[in-house]
């Protein structure tokens, strides 16, 4: 298991984007719309992990509901995995809580789950798997 990347909610996308550019003077390589999540999300590559920046596309989305109770920043910390269920299933047998009992289709051809924050420190963790 490593970081896969790091997730930041962004109020203006576009905005951050070319923050980010700046800051790790590095193209954002990547960017995809999530219907599902009503997010888009950017990426950029910082060696092994990468940061993923996350805007909403509708004010109903996750990360609107986040950055209006809790402003902009890190969203969450991801780990990829090698098998996402066997993770799932051993995490609830040690008392994790999941949000969501299976995993959805992310951003970046990944299948992804979370752990409730609550059990993590106050850090929303979400676990990842290439689905090829």
């Amino acid at each position: 298991m490593h970081i896969d990347h790091i997730g930041i909610a962004v109020s203006d996308l576009e905005a951050a984007i070319k923050t980010y550019e700046s800051l790790l003077d590095s193209e954002c390589y990547k960017r995809e719309v999530i219907e599902g999540q009503k997010v888009e999300t950017a990426f950029f590559n910082t060696g092994e992990s990468k940061v993923e920046l996350l805007g909403a596309t509708d004010h109903e989305s996750v990360i609107q509901k986040y950055i209006s109770k809790h402003g902009e920043g890190i969203h969450h910390v991801a780990f990829e995995v090698e098998d996402i269920h066997r993770e799932l299933e051993r995490l609830k047998e040690k008392g994790f809580r999941l949000l969501g009992e299976e995993p959805s289709e992310g951003a970046d051809n990944k299948l992804v789950a979370f752990v409730h924050p609550k059990d993590n420190h106050g850090v929303l963790v979400e676990l990842c798997q290439s689905k090829s």
